[in-house]
């Protein structure tokens, strides 16, 4: 079959894809920036993508006709604009229109628990979206899901952060609401198993684990699963803004996705009708299950997809395209060059760069700028790199987003997603046996130019360091 595939630069898109190709299937990956998507050489023979934005329907020629069935996976958990619900259902009132002329016979839906009496803006939206696909002409099928525990979602991020840093935490109230964890293999095998179902179709269905736990005892459970003693006390005086804070400053969740979590998880996500698992034959994991197969994930370097290489999770909410041509005029740069004596070393060097690396010199002061730049409410460097060593285009690496990344040709170029009085790109790339490092500054008014004399002291030796580093 023919399968479109939206959101397929997501965390659950990413991992889909590969499954999907693997039984047999042709896809066609619906993006906004071709540039922002990366294809294993393995599954790109049975790969076709098309830039698509749902909420320009003139952009949705681009999905072909001969289509037989589609996920959506489009939605703006952490999106910024006041009015993400009617976004959200403008996309899904144009996905639906268009699809309506095309060939498709099923559409599956991941949303969420929907449950409760009283549900947030964000899982409200979800609904409303949720009504808008079923008023199609093709079938529909919802998948309910609460609580995500893989390697790379934003829950696990958040919880292991909570729990590595914090041995006592005085926690927000709605730590003692309820929720239904289940594990990213069970939601990518209810994804799957649900593909041209009839036993599926115009039907919404609630999927979980079996463990019905409250977020403390999620926190609780992680701890024992790292061997670590933890301590929380939950206080009613906390107000969802502070909340917020407490996530923001505490974990590598940007602030948007603070506040939209915080105001959905004080809504209570159970399931009520999972009679699913008969009908597909799956039995989901225990939450400890989940949790020992992201723990192996991370300590073996092998996360497929991260909440953090979404454009949402920084400021960056453009393309990456417009960027793409790092700009000379009217711009400040700190030019180096030095011969390179092992090529293969280098580039090792410069693809593992930031994260847990590091960036080989001066890294008290890379931490304390992520440090500034988290109390100014931008993103920080908490959120580390999704990979060890490799890193492809739109990956977030600390407080950077990859432009571009060409093992073969030897350059890699950052823009900086710090909050700046400006725009800022660091440049790598190897031209015969020299590495040249470009760091980039575009000043906005006069705090711009004052801010790049004021760090211009650090770069003799920063850069210089590094550059040094990343050679020898």
């Amino acid at each position: 079959m023919k399968i479109l595939l939206t959101g397929a630069t997501g965390y659950i898109g990413k991992r889909l894809l590969p499954i999907l190709v693997s039984n047999g299937h042709d896809v066609v990956c619906c993006v906004r920036d071709k540039n922002r998507f990366y294809c294993p050489i393995d599954l790109q023979d049975k790969v076709q993508v098309v830039e698509v934005d749902f909420l320009d329907e003139d952009s949705l020629v681009a999905i072909p006709k001969d289509i037989d069935a589609a996920y959506y996976l489009i939605h703006s958990m952490s999106g910024s604009a006041s009015n993400f619900d009617d976004l959200e259902s403008l996309s899904a009132h144009n996905f639906v229109e268009y699809l309506n002329t095309t060939q498709v016979k099923h559409v599956i839906y991941l949303s969420g628990i929907v449950n409760d009496s009283a549900l947030s803006k964000h899982l409200s939206s979800r609904l409303r979206v949720e009504e808008i696909l079923r008023s199609a002409n093709f079938a529909t099928t919802t998948l309910r899901a609460g609580i995500i525990v893989g390697s790379g979602s934003a829950s696990f991020d958040i919880i292991r952060d909570l729990v590595n840093k914090l041995p006592v935490m005085i926690t927000p109230k709605w730590l003692n609401t309820r929720c239904q964890p289940i594990a990213i293999p069970d939601v990518l095998d209810f994804l799957y198993k649900s593909l041209y179902n009839p036993l599926t179709y115009n039907q919404s269905f609630d999927i979980g684990g079996p463990d019905v736990l409250t977020y403390k005892e999620m926190l609780l459970g992680f701890a024992k699963a790292k061997n670590l003693k933890r301590y929380i006390y939950t206080v009613p005086v906390m107000t969802p803004k502070l909340s917020s804070y407490w996530l923001y400053f505490v974990t590598s969740t940007s602030y948007r996705l603070a506040s939209a979590l915080v105001s959905s998880m004080k809504v209570e996500v159970v399931c009520q009708d999972n009679r699913i698992n008969d009908l597909l034959g799956v039995q989901p994991m225990t939450y400890q299950q989940g949790l020992s197969r992201a723990l192996i994930k991370v300590d073996e370097d092998q996360v497929a997809s991260s909440w953090k290489d979404s454009l949402v999770s920084g400021r960056f909410n453009r393309n990456l395209s417009p960027y793409l041509k790092v700009p000379k005029k009217d711009c400040y740069i700190d030019r180096r060059k030095m011969e390179i004596i092992d090529r293969d070393f280098t580039i090792r060097r410069i693809w593992s760069i930031g994260g847990e690396t590091g960036w080989y010199y001066g890294d008290w002061l890379w931490d304390l700028r992520g440090f500034i730049d988290k109390l100014y409410g931008g993103v920080g460097s908490r959120r580390g790199r999704t990979n060890r060593h490799d890193i492809h285009a739109g990956d977030a690496l600390d407080f950077w987003r990859v432009l571009y990344a060409n093992k073969q040709e030897g350059k890699l170029i950052l823009f900086a997603e710090m909050k700046l009085p400006g725009e800022a790109w660091l440049e790598f790339k190897i031209i015969n046996n020299t590495l040249y490092q470009s760091a980039t500054f575009r000043p906005r008014g006069i705090w711009g130019k004052l801010y790049w004399y004021s760090v211009l002291p650090f770069h003799g030796f920063i850069f210089k360091g590094m550059l040094e580093k990343l050679i020898r």
